[in-house]
């Protein structure tokens, strides 16, 4: 039994791991966002010890997802570093529609529980 736990918890932590990765994606994809800002650990870590693209291991920087409780909404946050010669407000607005139409694709807004929330913050400029 205790086999079968751990096996669930990595499955959930994979998950979770795996949709980051899909959200990040998508927030970089986002015209005027120029990169995700890169948290402690990224700015310390060589590129030599990163795992291989594709692979599920560090989640990316700049996003960060929870569940305060376990019925309640899912709480994303997005921290970007925006283009300099793009509007701040289109961009955050662009990254968070983006985002909350990912969330609907993979199904995680379902009528049966609370529309995830989202938030953008745009942390810096270049």
């Amino acid at each position: 039994m205790t086999v079968h736990h751990e096996s669930t918890v990595h499955h959930e932590s994979t998950v979770h791991a795996t949709l980051v990765a899909e959200l990040a994606t998508a927030a970089e994809s986002v015209p005027g966002v120029a990169f995700l800002r890169p948290g402690l650990a990224d700015r310390v870590r060589s590129a030599l010890s990163r795992p291989p693209a594709g692979t599920v291991g560090v989640p990316p920087a700049g996003v960060r997802m929870s569940r305060r409780d376990g019925d309640g909404p899912l709480h994303v946050e997005i921290h970007v570093v925006a283009l300099r010669r793009a509007r701040t407000l289109d961009v955050a607005r662009a990254v968070r529609a983006t985002v909350e139409r990912r969330l609907g694709a993979l199904e995680y807004a379902q009528p049966s529980q609370p529309a995830p929330q989202v938030t953008v913050t745009v942390t810096g400029l270049v």
